[in-house]
């Protein structure tokens, strides 16, 4: 039998002077809101002002979440595979607004040879699904996937409408990616080498064998029913349409579920760059906070902060979303704030992922947040991570 947590969790790590209503929102997370295990991380100003870790790493064992605990984080992935473009260029190997052909000349096939970088970035693309089959054994072939990725029919015209892409938008980002990169790395091997080194981050796009399980968080699933419960009722019929833009950008070929493995608990060297990063909260708000401080480590230009913090330009039809059915915000791989998805000033961007995690730079307030669980709660509106954003003293109002 599952050994319970305490009534009272012990907190453990720090919050700073100014920062203390964090650390009693990520206690109350625990008391009230049926928090498992999580740890979240603020920089201000380039400064670790909040640092804090606590509760069950494993339900089924009842141990503990350590300082050191990872964990996936589904979609929030997106925010730092999309950090490989902006350094790219940064370097001078990627126009946003140069035609995706340009870099990988096999691309230009089906409708898409004026599909611009900008628009892939921006789920515009109409690539959310795939329609030859993509499980793990193509994935680990990065030559396989490239080629269905070529010849793959759009959806609809690039720049005419908008539908997230799960889990395929990563993949377009990595062989884009290989194809420029003088060393014709793979995006997570980029991402070791040119970003989490430099910045010292515990986080991986290609998890290693040699990560043991013990310190790696398994997710605690929703059941069925509270997973339905919490969706609105658009989403609900689309979950169940086998046709629907929803269940094959998410759910089908190959899902948001292929990191997960039952006997290492996440896959292990295999890149799945919009769905699959493991790491931890201090890892994410770190690689933010090179971001928000003009990214002088990673030798980043201020023409490409400036890109990042610029308004997300919507396509033909508006920013309303075919995929998650509401209107929402995508620019250069990164999500911007809107109404649906409310985080930090205009200038923001970051990633959302499914059942809770967040990672943004807010370069307005200075903040770069992060927050990670292995308790998988909701699609947007995570109470745990409003309460924990509700009670920063620098920020954008968060709407009631």
């Amino acid at each position: 039998m599952a050994k319970r947590a305490s009534l009272r969790t012990e907190i453990h790590g720090y919050a700073c002077a100014g920062f203390e209503g964090v650390r009693e929102a990520f206690a109350e997370n625990f008391a009230r809101r049926n928090e498992l295990g999580g740890a979240c991380c603020i920089y201000h100003q380039g400064e670790k002002v909040v640092d804090l870790w606590g509760g069950i790493r494993n339900q089924a064992t009842g141990e503990p979440w350590q300082e050191d605990t990872m964990v996936l984080v589904f979609s929030a992935s997106k925010g730092l595979a999309a950090m490989t473009m902006a350094l790219a260029h940064s370097r001078g190997w990627l126009d946003f607004d140069a035609r995706v052909c340009t870099y990988w000349p096999e691309f230009a096939q089906q409708g898409k040879e004026a599909t611009t970088v900008r628009q892939l970035l921006a789920h515009q693309a109409g690539l959310y699904a795939f329609d030859e089959l993509v499980d793990r054994s193509v994935i680990a072939d990065a030559d396989r996937l490239a080629a269905i990725m070529a010849a793959q029919k759009p959806a609809w015209a690039p720049g005419t409408r908008q539908a997230y892409h799960a889990i395929s938008l990563g993949f377009y980002e990595g062989e884009l990616l290989r194809r420029i990169d003088p060393q014709h790395r793979s995006l997570g091997q980029f991402f070791q080498d040119e970003i989490a080194t430099p910045l010292g981050l515990e986080f991986y796009f290609r998890l290693p064998e040699t990560i043991p399980n013990a310190r790696l968080a398994p997710l605690q699933m929703p059941g069925l029913v509270k997973s339905i419960a919490r969706l609105p009722l658009p989403m609900v019929l689309a979950a169940f349409n086998r046709q629907s833009v929803l269940y094959r950008s998410l759910m089908a070929n190959p899902g948001t579920l292929v990191p997960l493995d039952a006997e290492t608990i996440y896959a292990r060297d295999l890149e799945i760059p919009s769905g699959g990063g493991v790491g931890t909260a201090r890892a994410i708000a770190r690689a933010y906070s090179e971001f928000v401080t003009g990214g002088r480590e990673l030798g980043l230009r201020a023409e490409t902060l400036r890109a990042l913090a610029a308004p997300a330009i919507p396509p033909q039809h508006g920013f309303y979303d075919e995929c998650l059915h509401g209107e929402l915000q995508y620019a250069l791989g990164f999500m911007k704030p809107s109404a649906n998805w409310p985080f930090g000033h205009t200038g923001a961007f970051g990633a959302p992922g499914a059942g809770g995690a967040l990672g943004y730079a807010d370069p307005q307030a200075g903040i770069a947040y992060a927050y990670v669980t292995n308790r998988i709660g909701g699609v947007t509106g995570d109470p745990r991570d409003l309460a924990l954003r509700a009670a920063m003293p620098v920020q954008a109002p968060i709407p009631a």
